[in-house]
This record gives structure tokens, C-alpha cells and sequence, in this order.
């Protein structure tokens, strides 16, 4: 694309905010901040304790690992945006901050797949899961997990690239591949069939997870040990997987058919969603969840205390 370097797009999604930048300055750069202490809480916590260098809980921290990457990519420029009076993002960064976002959701995705695999394994078949989840099993799956989440969000960002551009009002408050192939005058059909594939694939991905716990349900309801660890350690999953995917998808289908002419503040509060939320939430809900990582948390704030008195 010729001259991509002059190209500024002009962000849509603050207008409605312009009495109360500075308020709204202060509510994210708090929420940006402590989204920031409780991952790192978590990994710190996972990586320090012997005794959760486990399969479960390395897949808790490169959750947490890719929650503070997705934020990183939102935050820095929203926190710019509401200290100025244009909200506006070069050609190149909208790329980048394109790729950032869609590595954060690929990867988001197939992390919570491969945690219920996980779970699969340990609850329906307990005898042989130290022989299937392996380390090196685990390390594969990790390497799948953001190996094909960078190439994915590479040729999103790649196809764009490639658009010539007759608009430059982009009705979102960062850059998604959608918004700006919507602003293209030339044919998307390649951008189209390659996000159909993606959402068959992802598509596939959720049914997998499905299917995973319709056969762990199954046998934790035959007693109450199987019972309690559903609960311990599958359900803050399913609260994880449930509002990951329902705001993804309203994003998506809001995105592709509905009107920008109304219903902003529910358009903009779901668009940022799945990008804000599941960051502050599962670090949460599983230091809070999972008896092994509460109990080290808690050791640990128990020693700081001490050591100040």
C-alpha cells in the first residue's frame, strides 16, 4: 500500500466522552494498574512455589501471562487518547496494536482449550494423566498455544495490509481488522473467507471444550471427591470460558451486522469486554477459587505483614 506511513486513523469511540476525560483518565489508568498487580500476583506466586509447578496451574499463569500482553495493547493508547483532544493512531501502530489484540484472543481461546483438556484427562481418566500430561507435553502445548496465535494474528494483520484505504473514521476505540476492512475500497473477499476460517476453527476449538465438559460432568457427578474437584478447579474455567465468549461473539456479530448509529455506550462497554474484564477476572477467580494458590497467596501477605511489624 503506497504512502501507509501518512495515514492517520482517526478513533471514534471517545466522542462521547469529551466532558469527562480526566475522570475516565483516572478510573482506567487504576484499572490498568491493578489489572497489572493481580496477574503478576498470580505468576509470581505460580512461579515461586514448588508446589504449583503443576500442568493446571502453569496453564492459570500463561493465562494471566496473556492477560497482562492483551491489556498492554489497549490501556498505553486508551490512557493517551483521554489526555488529549483528537484520539487518533498512525497506519503503523493500528497494525501493531491490530496484532497485539488479535494474538491476546487467539491465544486467550486456545489456552482455555487446552485447560479443559487438561481437565479432561485428570477427571476422567486420573490414572493415566501423569503419563499423557507430561512436562514435555505441556511445553508443546504452550508452544502450540502461541506459535498459532502469532502466525493467525500475522495474517490478519497481513491482509490488511495489503487494502487501499478510501476512509479513515474508524467507529471503534482501538483498531480491529473488521474496522479498518470496512473503511477499504477495494475487494475484501480474501479478508472475509480467512475470517470465516478462523471463526470455523475457533468455533471448533469452543465444541472441543463443550464436549470436554459434558464428559466431566458426567463423572463428577458420582461422588462428592469428583464433585468438589469440578468445583475447585473447572468452574472458575467455565466463568472464564462463558464471559470470554459471550462478549467476543456480541463484538463479532455487532461488528459484522449492527448499527453504529445507536446504542453507543452498550456498543463501546462490549467491545472493550472481553478485552478488560478477563484480565482482572481470572487471576481472581482463581487465586480466590483454587484452595493451593489462595493458601500461598495468603502465606505470603502473612510473612509481608509480619516482616513490617
Amino acid at each position: 500500500m503506497e504512502n501507509s506511513t501518512e495515514i492517520v486513523f482517526f478513533l471514534q469511540g471517545l466522542n462521547d466522552t469529551k466532558s469527562n476525560k480526566y475522570t475516565y483518565f483516572v478510573i482506567t489508568l487504576l484499572v490498568y494498574l491493578f489489572t497489572i498487580l493481580v496477574n503478576v500476583t498470580l505468576i509470581v506466586t505460580i512461579i515461586l512455589n514448588r508446589m504449583l509447578h503443576e500442568p493446571m496451574f502453569i496453564f492459570v499463569c500463561n493465562l494471566c501471562v496473556n492477560g497482562i500482553f492483551g491489556v498492554s495493547t489497549f490501556y498505553p493508547k486508551i490512557l493517551e487518547d483521554l489526555s488529549s483532544d483528537v484520539s487518533v493512531i498512525s497506519y503503523k501502530a493500528c497494525l501493531a496494536q491490530m496484532f497485539g489484540i488479535y494474538n491476546y484472543v487467539f491465544c486467550e481461546i486456545t489456552t482455555l482449550a487446552v485447560m479443559a483438556y487438561d481437565r479432561y484427562i485428570a477427571i476422567c481418566k486420573p490414572l493415566n494423566y501423569h503419563s499423557i500430561i507430561t512436562p514435555r507435553k505441556v511445553v508443546q502445548l504452550l508452544i502450540f498455544t502461541w506459535l498459532s496465535s502469532i502466525i493467525e494474528s500475522i495474517v490478519v494483520v497481513g491482509l490488511v495490509a495489503r487494502l487501499s484505504l478510501c476512509r479513515f473514521n474508524i467507529e471503534k476505540l482501538y483498531c480491529t481488522a473488521w474496522a479498518v476492512v470496512k473503511l477499504a475500497c477495494v475487494d475484501t473477499i480474501v479478508n472475509n473467507i480467512y475470517g470465516s476460517i478462523l471463526m470455523v476453527c475457533h468455533v471448533s476449538e469452543a465444541l472441543v471444550i463443550f464436549v470436554s465438559y459434558v464428559n466431566i460432568v458426567k463423572v463428577s457427578v458420582r461422588s462428592p471427591e469428583d464433585r468438589s474437584k469440578f468445583m475447585q478447579t473447572c468452574l472458575p474455567h467455565l466463568i472464564s470460558l462463558a464471559n470470554f465468549s459471550v462478549a467476543v461473539v456480541f463484538d463479532i456479530m455487532y461488528a459484522r451486522y449492527g448499527s453504529y448509529t445507536s446504542l453507543h455506550a452498550l456498543r463501546n462497554f462490549m467491545s472493550l469486554e472481553y478485552l478488560l474484564v478477563p484480565p482482572i477476572l481470572n487471576p481472581l477467580i482463581y487465586g480466590l477459587k483454587m484452595n493451593q494458590i489462595r493458601q500461598r497467596i495468603f502465606r505470603i501477605c502473612s510473612r509481608k505483614r509480619d516482616a513490617l511489624k
